[in-house]
């Protein structure tokens, strides 16, 4: 019995292991081709898969996505395990700043994942509701965590400017960062990743910083 219990979870190990191994192929190639340019046949290719084991573990190309999207918002999400801990000890400044400086790096590290959202949101925003669903929760979050701490910045510590609505400038923040990824993915030659964002990050906190 507990031999089959050994072997029944280790399999279990193995298949969640392929699944993230499939899910990491898929964010790449569809960073690069967009989702319908990419075909589950391409996709079983590129991992030296079969298709029958493909729809194995993702029956559909919007199934393979929308895990994709949860796997990433998890990702991105513990790059601020730390910093929770440690805001209330910071500025409403040194929070925002904080928060783009672990948005930089998450990104800097991994350029696909920032691409993926950027492909994904725009394609799926007039092809695939549920896709572009997803997409909207997990960045809405993205933009409420930066649009609390603008209105801390606003209402407690008065940091902030009062005439700048915090929601829509968090959403120009997240947009910003996607927006200017695929911006310097296409001028990667001349332009580098570093100077760019530390040029965003200036005008976003400068530019509601009180005078």
């Amino acid at each position: 019995m507990r031999k089959e219990a050994a072997k029944r979870e280790i399999k279990q190990e193995r298949a969640a292991r392929t699944r993230v191994e499939i899910m990491e192929a898929a964010i790449t190639l569809f960073a690069r081709r967009g989702i319908l340019a990419t075909t589950m046949a391409e996709l079983a290719k590129a991992i030296r898969m079969t298709p029958g084991a493909l729809y194995w573990h993702f029956p559909t190309k919007e199934d393979l996505l929308l895990a994709a999207i949860d796997e990433l918002h998890e990702r991105f999400l513990n790059e601020f395990k730390e910093l929770a801990g440690e805001q209330r000890k910071l500025t409403a400044r040194q929070q925002l700043e904080a928060f783009l400086e672990r948005t930089q790096q998450f990104l800097r590290y991994h350029r696909q994942y920032g691409i993926f959202f950027g492909m994904v949101a725009a394609e799926s925003a007039d092809t695939n509701d549920r896709v572009a669903e997803s997409i909207r929760e997990k960045l809405g979050l993205y933009v409420e965590m930066a649009a609390n701490i603008i209105r801390h910045g606003q209402n407690k510590t008065k940091e902030f400017r009062a005439d700048v609505e915090a929601h829509v400038a968090a959403h120009a923040i997240i947009g910003g960062f996607l927006g200017s990824l695929m911006h310097q993915n296409l001028f990667r030659e001349s332009v580098a990743y570093d100077p760019t964002y530390t040029a965003l990050k200036a005008l976003l906190v400068d530019g509601i910083v009180t005078r």
